[in-house]
């Protein structure tokens, strides 16, 4: 019988002192691409660990359903009790996913993004004129955080001053078993205040935008109606959570992984530079390289039959993303990077219902800051070691300190 450590799976501690467990998922889909894993402390889960087994789950919403929960979370759920104050697209089945997905998909459809290409690209470029021709940075703190994080707010319309309150929370809430970001041993009631602090700062911004409405996001998601009646209150949250704090974080993570692979991959990143007609392709080897998402839970709605075993109803099952994307039978030299991989069928935004409704945006965010970054880098190199966060579901960079060198805009 295989072993396999369960907790380096899935221990958010583990994911911020040794990365992403590559070996283990790649032992895995090798010898036993679907196994179930009972790691102490945790509850007992499939580990789908396949590019093909992730997709044949992923389409089929009326036998594995998101509802339940989308994440795996300790025994003692720390999450429960918020859980039932915010509904998140991501946690709706069929048929209400559909009908609250499409409260957004038209400001999310690639017309709609290409008209905001100026503000992305301003914005980068003053990020990056910010760090000055050279010096040294945090560059996940001083660019990978704040780029998407202003994109987002301006089509949000949320005031400029308010935003390291909105990244103070997005830290906290995908951060919370991290130490640097938890607000204390006591994670429900940290919990529970954080959602708090979240209910009064978006319930203003609802209460304003229904008031006096503007030609924002926020505007829409308080003006919403879903079969002729006002979006309920949990769905308006939810909507605000999804797009203020996962909209901004998994771009992070994007950003600060990428810009870690074309360090240690100075050739690609020099040929970005001469040949900026790659940028497509390259910013979704970036996503499958990174998968700053790395896993989602699908509870099984009846007995099924998946790989010749049977999943019973009830059972959860953890879709690795991040492993499915190193699949060697999807992908040559999955564990190498390559900014002109084509086709590239990375599931980094998800693939069926739930695929990801920013994903749009998130390539436009990131294409434009790594443009100008590739085109200006003239000399960058570590200058201490990184940090990832303490997180089994966005396990990016906290912290990368860099030394650079920057050429003048043209």
């Amino acid at each position: 019988m295989l072993e396999i450590d369960g907790l380096r799976l899935i221990e958010p501690a583990r994911y911020a002192e040794h990365g992403y467990p590559y070996e283990e998922w790649a032992l895995l889909r090798r010898e036993a691409p679907l196994t179930q894993i009972e790691p102490p402390g945790w509850p007992a889960f499939w580990a789908l660990t396949k590019h093909a087994d992730i997709i044949e789950v992923s389409k089929q919403p009326e036998n594995f359903l998101n509802a339940p929960g989308m994440t795996l979370v300790r025994e003692r759920s720390d999450n429960q009790e918020v859980s039932q104050q915010i509904r998140t697209i991501i946690n709706m089945d069929p048929p209400d996913h559909r009908k609250y997905r499409q409260v957004a998909t038209r400001f999310f459809t690639p017309r709609a993004i290409k008209a905001l290409d100026p503000l992305v690209r301003e914005t980068a470029r003053k990020l990056v004129d910010g760090l000055g021709a050279e010096g040294e940075c945090d560059f996940i703190t001083d660019i990978a955080s704040l780029h998407p994080l202003k994109v987002i707010a301006r089509i949000l319309g949320v005031p400029e001053s308010d935003e390291p309150f909105i990244l103070k929370l997005t830290n906290e809430l995908f951060g919370g078993e991290d130490p640097e970001f938890q607000r204390g041993e006591d994670r429900m009631q940290a919990m529970r205040g954080l959602f708090m602090e979240f209910w009064e700062y978006f319930g203003k911004i609802m209460q304003d935008r229904r008031a006096k409405p503007r030609d924002d996001l926020a505007s829409l998601f308080a003006n919403a109606r879903i079969d002729g009646e006002p979006m309920g209150e949990l769905e308006t949250m939810g909507y605000c959570l999804i797009a203020f704090t996962a909209g901004h974080e998994t771009t992070r993570g994007a950003i600060g992984g990428g810009m870690q692979a074309l360090i240690d991959n100075p050739e690609q990143r020099g040929r970005w530079a001469r040949e900026p007609e790659l940028t497509a392709t390259a910013i979704d080897e970036i996503v499958r390289f990174v998968t700053p998402v790395n896993h989602m839970v699908r509870t099984a709605a009846r007995d099924y039959v998946l790989r010749g075993q049977k999943i019973c109803k009830g059972d959860r099952l953890v879709l690795f993303y991040a492993s499915a994307n190193r699949d060697e039978e999807v992908f040559d030299g999955p564990d190498e990077l390559h900014l002109d991989r084509y086709p590239n069928r990375h599931l980094g935004f998800g693939i069926g219902e739930h695929f990801c409704l920013g994903a749009h945006l998130a390539r436009m965010t990131s294409g434009s800051l790594f443009r100008e970054l590739v085109s200006r880098i003239e000399y960058i190199e570590p200058a201490g070691t990184p940090l990832r966060t303490a997180s089994n579901l966005v396990p990016g960079l906290k912290h990368m300190p860099i030394r650079y060198r920057l050429a003048s805009a043209t």
